[in-house]
């Protein structure tokens, strides 16, 4: 069986979601001076990935495998996001991924939008991402992946608008990051809530401190 025709389209860079308003990090830590150059950026996509593999992964399969759990594991990464500029971020990306899912596919989605709405939730990207995939019938590990892909992607799209790269360099990135995201995926997608973690203090730190900067293009 090929991949999901449903997974193609939400990788699209088309499908309206607003993630390309958000930077993972990248924007505050270039001009804090932490990332320079290609190597710079290598390194701040190696970081990224792992981060999600531990920070977002665990609760995205959760809410995949039981997607009544929402609401509490909508809380558990409300407590997580202890970073306001990533709480955020992540507040405002799930609740667009929601509302423009619900509005593609209102019969599968439409529930969840109405569970989350009536629940109250805060809509973090990472479990909200699980349950709406699990509604679109996608498998939990093509849901995994593409969110490890979209991420990833997110970052280079942004260093290319920040003019740290072009575009033909930050596709070789990509590209060369594949054998890391097999890494990630293998060593991540079945990790529980418990083992929630955050693995690069630093630049969370960084990134804290993106709505102090002087001038910014992205909202994160």
């Amino acid at each position: 069986m090929g991949v999901p025709w449903r997974v193609l389209q939400l990788a699209d860079s088309g499908f309206p979601t607003g993630g390309f308003a958000h930077s993972g990090g990248l924007e505050a830590a270039l001009q804090q001076g932490e990332v320079r150059g290609r190597e710079g950026l290598e390194r701040f996509a190696r970081e990224l990935l792992w981060q999600t593999g531990h920070g977002a992964l665990p609760v995205l399969g959760a809410a995949h495998r039981e997607p009544s759990s929402l609401p509490v594991l909508d809380a558990r990464m409300e407590a997580f996001l202890t970073n306001h500029v990533a709480n955020r971020a992540s507040r405002t990306q799930g609740r667009a991924f929601l509302g423009t899912c619900a509005r593609i596919f209102p019969g599968p989605v439409g529930p969840v939008q109405h569970t989350a709405r009536k629940a109250g939730l805060r809509s973090h990207h990472a479990p909200l991402f699980g349950a709406v995939l699990r509604a679109l019938e996608v498998e939990r590990l093509d849901a995994q992946q593409l969110f490890l892909s979209l991420t990833l992607r997110g970052a280079l799209s942004a260093a290319v608008r920040m003019g740290m790269v072009g575009t033909h360099e930050s596709h070789q990135i990509q590209h060369q990051c594949a054998p890391l995201l097999d890494e990630v995926f293998a060593a991540c997608s079945e990790l529980g809530v418990e083992a929630l973690s955050q693995t690069s203090p630093l630049m969370d730190l960084i990134s804290a401190t993106h709505d102090r900067l002087y001038s910014r293009l992205f909202l994160s």
